[in-house]
């Protein structure tokens, strides 16, 4: 086996180990935002997600890409591309409050249909009818989940679902950055845009923060910034091909979260909906991969 192999192997087996590592923490993150939820605002939450890991996110980008992943080009489209993470954000944070852990995570899987679709209606992006045919096996799976007419159905299931649109938007809103700024540029922007922005509404519905929850406040920043880092450096180290489907294990551990902590147990459409939602998307995957190597 030559070195350059060996390399390569074991490029790709530390990109899946952070991959892997990474989508737990943002679980832990989110699982942590609801426990939060129950006595603060989701903006709240926010505000203070993102003033904790701005100057965490800022030792991170000087240290993996030196003073110039401090620097912008085009400081008013991360303002833009905040203003989304903020509104993405709120929405998924608020859903917490009604739905269930893996619930809530398995709506939002269908962010990557709302870039497929985006980018066909509006940039003008050749989509085949494969791709077409997953982008509808996704929706028919947040069809299965949410249920329309059903008992079960509830208007606060589309918040999940509004939030993969906004997130699909921000998303696309990265082709707004100069491609001289690196990804580190982008999460140092992105964490004090969300925090500038969140600052201005912030004392509206502002409450004094127990003494208790400190290390709460603190573990979601860390385990926030932590997750983002981990699986930005993950595509960096192995194709997307190999890691961007295990995104999708962020269902098992919200499952799991949500059963140790509220026992919560989603109920066998859940599981069904969210199969077909993960399903098509790893066919989405596969097939761009597969196209963009042809």
């Amino acid at each position: 086996m030559s070195n350059t192999t060996s390399g390569a192997q074991e490029s790709y087996t530390q990109g899946i180990l952070l991959m892997c590592v990474g989508v737990a923490c943002l679980s832990a993150n989110d699982a942590i935002a609801k426990t939060l939820t129950s006595g603060y605002s989701p903006l709240q939450i926010l505000f203070l997600r993102n003033v904790i890991a701005l100057p965490i996110t800022i030792v991170i980008a000087l240290f993996m890409g030196g003073p110039s992943a401090l620097r912008s080009h085009r400081p008013v489209a991360h303002l833009l591309r905040g203003a989304l993470w903020v509104g993405a954000t709120m929405m998924f944070f608020t859903s917490f409050i009604y739905l269930a852990l893996a619930e809530a995570t398995a709506l939002i899987f269908v962010a990557p249909f709302f870039i497929t679709l985006i980018s066909a209606v509006f940039l003008a992006e050749e989509v085949g009818w494969r791709r077409w045919l997953a982008v509808l096996a996704g929706f028919l799976g947040v069809l299965v989940i949410i249920r329309p007419g059903g008992a079960a159905f509830q208007l606060i299931h589309l918040l999940p679902v509004a939030t993969a649109l906004v997130y699909a938007l921000l998303m696309l809103s990265a082709r707004w950055v100069d491609p001289r700024e690196s990804v580190w540029t982008l999460l140092v922007y992105l964490t004090g845009a969300g925090a500038l922005l969140s600052a201005l509404i912030v004392p509206f519905v502002w409450v004094p923060v127990r003494l208790g929850d400190l290390w709460l406040f603190a573990g979601i920043a860390l385990f926030g910034t932590a997750g983002m880092t981990m699986m930005t450096q993950a595509f960096r180290l192995a194709p997307a091909v190999v890691v961007a489907p295990l995104d999708y294990t962020a269902l098992l551990w919200a499952t799991l979260f949500g059963w140790l902590i509220w026992r919560e147990s989603p109920d066998a459409m859940t599981f069904l909906g969210a199969a077909i939602i993960i399903a098509s998307g790893v066919f989405t995957i596969l097939r761009e991969q597969r196209q963009a190597g042809s």
